[in-house]
């Protein structure tokens, strides 16, 4: 028996040997040559014995998952008739409650033998602080994270209007106790989730936003979205382009370039321009005023019968960049009057005949005698023929009636008239014969 006895002393300390090599030492393992009232096991879940289990070592550590509110302590000892104590409670296996996240818990496990021998074995539960420096959720207000959002991903982009100069970013993190920044928002551990509202720059800037989230043991991640705010629009184009003149509207042809030429009536004194751009961002003037899309601008009154007007339509991009749309308003010149149809007539008054009271015989001594005519038409202007040839001479429009400024002498001569208007003189009117003779009448 005492040679079994020393042999079995040989193999506990070769043992002791082989652990020591294998797991190194630390101030909290414990080894002795040979613990009076050893275990057969022990183990501690979840986690893992540090070093691992050997029944001569009486001082463990364990590292618990930060999700571990408690672990169960398994100890069973060598001799089934020995006492086990667990924290105080007799029993070879027991739940046991865990501190917060970073603690450490003892676990103290008694092995008391029949001839009164005891043992002590020690287990140092450390639960872990939290390595969880993950995001559950991402959004932004307006706009879409591209791609879609998932923890693992850490750049985003995100496009947005030219109009947008801000926008809201909702964060929740996936570990409450964790620490986050939200763009320049400090988000303290307790607080799941937050929201910041980030300026942009001016259009056509990029702005990056960090989302930085530290875990409770300090490991940190950053997330990154980079927000593009759309460049103002550099579109000075229109999409119609309509002159109306008397209700009649003429649509310009804007595949054609400018400058443009609507030709419109003698009549037409006035028209309106209506130009609809394809920004609505754009700003619109027609001859230097202001005016809205698709809104007819105020009266535009034409120049005489036969002239141009020149209308101003200028589009500037919301960048800027004017564009032109000149337009020429051309009036129609109108036709020459037709000839008259009626020859001219010498008044009775200036008609004096060879005997008193012959008035109509159309001889006169009056030298410079006056022709009645129809009364002209609207802008027209006669003018007075003697033998074909056109003279000066005075219009009366209250009687309708020319007469020449330079006396003729006496003869016969045949008198005519035309009408002329801006589209120019009418043909001459059937002719008149007149006989001036200034010794009528004779005295009686």
């Amino acid at each position: 028996m005492r040679w079994n006895h020393i042999f079995q002393r040989l193999v506990a300390v070769l043992a002791l040997a082989i652990g020591l090599s294998s797991y190194g030492c630390k101030d909290t393992v414990s080894v002795s040559e040979d613990v009076q009232v050893p275990l057969a096991g022990l183990t501690i879940t979840p986690g893992a014995l540090q070093p691992a289990f050997f029944s001569n070592t009486t001082n463990y550590t364990v590292d618990a998952p930060t999700s571990a509110d408690k672990v169960t302590v398994s100890a069973t000892p060598r001799d089934n008739t020995t006492t086990v104590t667990i924290n105080g409670t007799i029993i070879t296996q027991r739940s046991v409650p865990l501190g917060a996240p970073g603690s450490t818990t003892i676990i103290t496990i008694v092995l008391d033998a029949q001839n009164g021998a005891e043992s002590t074995y020690t287990v140092n539960v450390t639960r872990l602080l939290s390595s969880d420096n993950n995001l559950f959720a991402l959004d932004v207000t307006p706009g879409n994270l591209d791609p879609a959002f998932d923890s693992g991903t850490e750049d985003y982009t995100v496009n947005v209007g030219v109009l947008i100069d801000s926008i809201t970013i909702s964060a929740t993190k996936s570990d409450p106790t964790a620490m986050m920044l939200l763009g320049s928002t400090p988000v303290p551990p307790g607080t799941a989730s937050d929201q910041a509202t980030i300026p942009l720059g001016g259009p056509g800037t990029t702005t990056p936003v960090t989302i930085t989230v530290t875990a409770p043991n300090g490991s940190a991640k950053t997330y990154t979205i980079t927000v593009n705010r759309a460049a103002l629009s550099g579109n000075n184009n229109l999409s119609g382009l309509i002159v109306t003149a008397d209700s009649l509207d003429q649509h310009i042809d804007l595949n054609t370039p400018p400058p443009y030429t609507v030709n419109v009536a003698t009549n037409v004194i006035n028209v309106t321009v209506t130009a609809t751009l394809e920004d609505t961002n754009a700003t619109l003037t027609i001859n230097n005023q202001g005016t809205s899309s698709g809104v007819a601008s105020a009266p535009i009154t034409l120049g005489e019968p036969g002239s141009n007007t020149d209308i101003s339509v200028v589009v500037t991009a919301p960048n800027g960049n004017p564009k032109a749309y000149p337009i020429t308003v051309h009036r129609a010149t109108p036709e020459a009057p037709s000839a008259p149809t009626v020859a001219p007539d010498l008044i009775s008054e200036d008609d004096s005949g060879f005997l008193p009271g012959q008035d109509s015989d159309n001889i006169t001594n009056v030298t410079t005698p006056r022709f009645q005519i129809p009364q002209p038409g609207a802008s027209e202007i006669p003018s007075l023929y003697v033998n074909g040839v056109k003279v000066e001479a005075i219009f009366d429009p209250v009687t309708n009636t020319l007469k020449p400024t330079t006396a003729l002498s006496d003869g016969t001569y045949s008198i005519t008239y035309t009408v002329a208007n801006a589209g120019g003189e009418s043909a001459q009117s059937p002719l008149l014969i007149v006989t001036i003779d200034t010794s009528f009448p004779l005295p009686l």
